[in-house]
């Protein structure tokens, strides 16, 4: 067993909104260099996991620690250089240019009268090239497809060279190309830099094919984590959905597929 901090800990956290509990003494441990995907119906803790994890939601009881350090204790600053988080959608009023936005994913690295050294111009090319943005960089961003926005949504949170990267249906608006080739990406980053990588994933396919652990939450709490096959158990699956499924291998892509049945 690995004896290295955890990236992201949760230890018995209970949070929710107002009166209503939505996590319910979940614990999760995600070490560097894993990818875990957060899976579940709507309402049933997984974006309150996102939000928990970078204290913009306290927790009722529990603890959340980030490498070792409870978030709580942890300045923003330094909460931002550790985590980077890309959400469903990304918006700005003004009309800054994609590099211009790319280079605000420097911003905790950077002081506030500070220009950009060769370090953060570097690290914005990278995370350019690595999203497919470098053509973008002139753009406005607001005149940008909703695909191309949250490509430059990842541009951005890469370019803060975080150790943690949570996100939130973060491949949500792109077709299927850019999708699974932002998650590839994340996979192969996450390999070389040790980046654990905590993703809420609706699609269980893509979940399945591209993601080595699988979290499914169920009444704010973890009801199953481990590989897809451990996960992806049709009675299960028919438990926590409410809706039957089929769960097969595929041959070609060597992984598992699920599909719903819909009774008549």
């Amino acid at each position: 067993m690995s004896t290295a901090t955890p990236a992201l800990q949760f230890d018995a956290v209970t949070a929710g909104y107002r009166n209503h509990l939505v996590l319910k003494d979940l614990s999760l441990t995600v070490n560097a260099g894993e990818c875990v995907a957060l899976l579940g119906p709507n309402g049933v803790g997984k974006t309150t996991c996102i939000q928990v994890a970078t204290n913009r939601l306290p927790c009722q009881s529990g603890e959340v620690r980030l490498f070792g350090e409870p978030v709580t204790r942890l300045a923003a600053v330094r909460r931002a250089r550790k985590v980077g988080v890309v959400t469903q959608e990304l918006s700005t009023p003004m009309a800054f240019t994609v590099g211009e936005m790319v280079m605000m994913g420097r911003t905790a690295w950077l002081g506030r009268w500070t220009a950009p050294a060769a370090h953060d111009h570097a690290a914005v090319a990278e995370a350019m090239e690595m999203t497919d943005t470098q053509e973008l960089a002139t753009r406005a961003f607001p005149s940008l497809s909703a695909g191309e926005r949250q490509r430059v949504a990842v541009a951005m949170a890469l370019a803060g060279e975080p150790r943690l990267l949570l996100l939130d249906e973060a491949t949500a608006h792109l077709d299927l190309a850019h999708r699974m080739e932002i998650v590839r990406l994340i996979r192969r980053i996450s390999a070389a830099r040790q980046l654990a990588v905590v993703a809420v994933v609706h699609d269980l396919n893509l979940a399945a094919e591209y993601f080595p652990r699988l979290v499914l939450l169920a009444e704010g709490r973890v009801a199953v984590d481990g590989s897809p096959g451990a996960v992806l158990d049709p009675a299960l699956l028919q438990r926590v959905y409410g809706c039957e499924v089929t769960v097969q291998r595929d041959p070609l892509a060597n992984c598992l597929r699920v599909f719903p049945r819909f009774r008549e």
